[in-house]
């Protein structure tokens, strides 16, 4: 199946209509992955943008403490929560923004997983892979330090902009740039490292 009817049997599945915009977050560790900070830049939006929107959280952590959060902030109706999932790809052709507003993160797989899918991509610039956003022009990355309201406001920004367009740069920029070899140009580069301090360590002994 093409992309687009993975979408259109990914949102009849869950009872999206046309009109509502998916946003998603994936990854294990909600207080990490920035899950806070999401919940709270939806609760801002304008009521008639928000009116639109369901919230799909997947992740293998304890969600109770984020269910309490988004019922403070009235929007519990509009969140869903997912144990780990062995169907993610379908969750990025369906959705329409990823959110990932991390802490913290080395890598950041998922923001390479959105790109290929076409997905646009909300990202704060601790992310190792966050920059990929900026450099295809396919979501907004987020500068350090972060603020809140920069990202209700980035959130409501990419929800208003055309999303096709950004689709089709991820999509362009994984088809042409050297995204892949990423992890294991890092691996070589750790590997020689290693390399070179136990040539020091056995010359230092030999001294």
């Amino acid at each position: 199946k093409n992309s687009s009817d993975i979408r259109k049997l990914f949102r009849k599945e869950f009872n999206l209509e046309n009109d509502e915009i998916l946003l998603l977050q994936i990854g294990s560790g909600f207080r990490t992955k920035g899950l806070d900070r999401s919940l709270r830049a939806i609760a801002a939006l304008p009521i008639k943008l928000k009116s639109k929107i369901k919230f799909f959280v997947i992740g293998q952590d304890d969600p109770s403490e984020y269910i309490s959060q988004a019922q403070k902030l009235n929007i519990a109706d509009i969140v869903t929560f997912f144990s780990g999932r062995d169907d993610i790809p379908k969750f990025l052709q369906g959705a329409d923004v990823l959110l990932h507003p991390s802490y913290a993160e080395n890598t950041g797989g998922v923001i390479l997983e959105a790109l290929v899918a076409g997905l646009p991509s909300i990202v704060t610039d601790v992310c190792g892979y966050a920059n990929y956003v900026k450099e295809a022009q396919a979501g907004i990355l987020i500068n350090s330090p972060y603020a809140q309201n920069t990202f209700n406001r980035n959130l409501e920004e990419i929800l208003l902009a055309d999303k096709l367009i950004l689709r089709n740069n991820g999509i362009n920029f994984s088809n042409t740039a050297d995204i892949y070899d990423m992890p294991i140009k890092a691996v070589d580069v750790i590997d020689q490292v290693i390399k070179e301090m136990d040539k020091k360590n056995w010359m230092d002994k030999v001294e």
